[in-house]
């Protein structure tokens, strides 16, 4: 196999990650976030190295107050009444 046709496999192959990892987030934002939670916790544990941790930090989806049901983006449902 010659070097170029191994660097456009390579190319292709981060493509197809990248618009799978699009589509996830934007068709399933749920399991997504519970996937980041997941691989999070399992890097963040006290005897991992520094820079694991840190990369588990990164990853860890942002926290939320609300106890959404997709764990989406929390812009879905009725607006609340407004007070007066």
């Amino acid at each position: 196999m010659s070097t170029g046709l191994l660097l456009q496999y390579i190319v292709v192959a981060l493509i197809v990650l990248i618009s799978a990892w699009v589509v996830l987030k934007k068709q399933f934002p749920g399991t997504v976030r519970k996937a980041r939670g997941a691989i999070a916790l399992g890097l963040i544990r006290p005897e991992r190295a520094n820079w694991l941790q840190a990369l588990g930090r990164k990853i860890a989806p942002p926290a939320t107050g609300s106890g959404s049901a997709c764990g989406g983006c929390d812009s879905c449902g009725p607006t609340p009444p407004k007070q007066h």
